[in-house]
C-alpha cells in the first residue's frame, strides 16, 4: 500500500511538473527569446540575396552593433556599393555614399525607403525597444513548424508608434528562436512575413543564420539574410560608432 502511495505520489508530481511548464506565459517566451539571441555587442559578417522580379542580387557586408541602440554596417560587395555605410544612434540614422563622398541622415518617411533594393525597410531597422514595451503579447495555442514545436504567440500594439500594429510570432518551445513571424498593418492586412531558418548553436545560445525578409506587397521571392561569421559580446573600439567612421 505504502508502495503504491509512493507510485502515485511521484505520478502526480510528474503531472504537476508538466502542467507548470505549460503555464508559461507570453512575456515570459519573449524574456527567453531575448535572453537566447540578444548579446551586449555582435560582429557580423552577411550576405543579402535580393531575389527581384527579374534577377537576383548579392550584396556581402560587415556590421557592428551594441545592444539594439547602436550599429555600423559597411558594405563590402559587389563593387557598385563597395564603401557605402550606414550609422545608427538610437533614434538617428546616416548613411553616406562614396560615389558622391556625402553623408545624409535618413528621417521621417525617408525610412519607409528600401535598403539597397531589398524587402527590409529603415524604419525594420530602426526599431530599437524591446517588444514588451510596445505590444501586449498572448500564447494562441502550439503550431509545427518542420519537426519543431512552436509556441504561436499574437502581439498587439499598446502605443501607436509603431511600423505593425499586430505580429503573429512562432517560437520554438525548446530553443526559444523565432521561426516565423507575420506583420500586420492596422487595417489588418498582412504586410511582410519573416522566416527564420538554418538554426545553429554558436556559443552556447541557439541562432538562425538564414532569415528570409518578404515584403508581401511586393512580387519577388523575398530577401535572404544569411550569416556567414558571426561573434557574441566582442569589444567593439568607441570610434566606431562615430559619424567620423563613416568617411574613415
Amino acid at each position: 500500500m505504502k508502495t503504491l502511495l509512493k507510485i502515485s505520489l511521484i505520478g502526480l508530481l510528474i503531472l504537476l511538473s508538466f502542467f507548470t511548464q505549460a503555464q508559461i506565459t507570453a512575456d515570459q517566451v519573449l524574456d527567453k527569446v531575448k535572453d537566447n539571441m540578444n548579446a551586449n555587442s555582435t560582429i557580423t559578417e552577411s550576405k543579402m540575396v535580393i531575389r527581384g522580379k527579374r534577377n537576383t542580387r548579392e550584396i556581402v557586408s560587415k556590421g557592428y552593433a551594441e545592444g539594439n541602440e547602436k550599429s555600423f554596417t559597411e558594405y563590402l560587395s559587389p563593387e557598385r556599393e563597395k564603401g557605402t555605410k550606414m550609422l545608427k544612434l538610437e533614434d538617428k540614422l546616416w548613411i553616406y555614399n562614396p560615389s558622391t563622398d556625402r553623408t545624409i541622415q535618413l528621417s521621417g518617411h525617408m525610412l519607409r525607403q528600401s535598403v539597397m533594393g531589398s524587402d527590409l525597410s529603415y524604419e525594420d531597422m530602426m526599431e530599437d525597444r524591446e517588444l514588451k514595451e510596445i505590444y501586449e503579447a498572448t500564447i494562441v495555442g502550439e503550431e509545427k513548424i518542420g519537426d519543431r514545436t512552436c509556441y504561436v504567440l499574437e502581439l498587439n500594439a499598446i502605443v501607436e508608434d509603431v511600423s505593425y500594429q499586430t505580429r503573429k510570432t512562432w517560437v520554438d518551445t525548446e530553443r526559444f528562436v523565432p521561426l516565423k513571424e507575420d506583420l500586420f498593418a492596422k487595417s489588418g492586412q498582412l504586410l511582410k512575413r519573416v522566416k527564420l531558418e538554418d538554426v545553429k548553436e554558436i556559443d552556447g545560445r541557439w541562432y538562425p543564420t538564414k532569415i528570409n525578409y518578404k515584403d508581401m506587397l511586393m512580387s519577388g521571392e523575398g530577401t535572404d539574410f544569411i550569416v556567414l561569421d558571426i561573434q557574441f559580446n566582442p569589444e567593439i573600439p568607441d570610434y566606431i560608432f562615430n559619424k567620423a567612421s563613416l568617411k574613415r
